[in-house]
């Protein structure tokens, strides 16, 4: 099955199904920073928002599309993070790794998605201690 993405990187290379769960896997369980729930509970992510594309040997793009409960979510950011944080701490192969809102998900979605898939501004953010804390309570895997 060949991508319909649009993503400039990608030419005639597969969608890798196989480790689309395996993404999944890794961040159905971050927890929302307001909520007891979970991501996934609160359908910010879901099976259909992770792809995986071959991008050379051994090599792959994981592109992960969140939702956000409201479209003036004032936390969407801090999710973004997280997700970012997780999944470059847990994924078990090469990879690169885009993430975005989901189209028209969210009032400021382009300044988001800059934000968070700019390496500079993440690694800035997680110098921050209260906001490193933050991510970590949301990303700690449940006892």
């Amino acid at each position: 099955m060949t991508s319909s993405s649009p993503h400039p990187l990608i030419y005639n290379r597969y969608f890798i199904s196989g480790l689309c769960p395996s993404a999944l896997d890794i961040i159905r369980t971050i927890r929302d920073p307001e909520k007891p729930n979970t991501l996934e509970e609160l359908e910010v992510v879901t099976e259909s928002c992770v792809e995986v594309h071959e991008i050379g040997e051994d090599e792959y793009l994981v592109i992960i599309r969140f939702t956000p409960t409201v479209p003036h979510c004032s936390l969407a950011t801090l999710i973004g993070l997280c997700l970012r944080i997780k999944l470059q701490r847990c994924l078990p192969f090469k990879h690169k790794l885009e993430i975005y809102i989901s189209e028209g998900a969210h009032t400021t979605e382009e300044d988001i998605n800059k934000q968070i898939n700019d390496k500079e501004r993440v690694a800035a953010a997680m110098e921050n201690p209260n906001l490193r804390e933050i991510v970590e309570q949301c990303v700690t895997e449940p006892d």
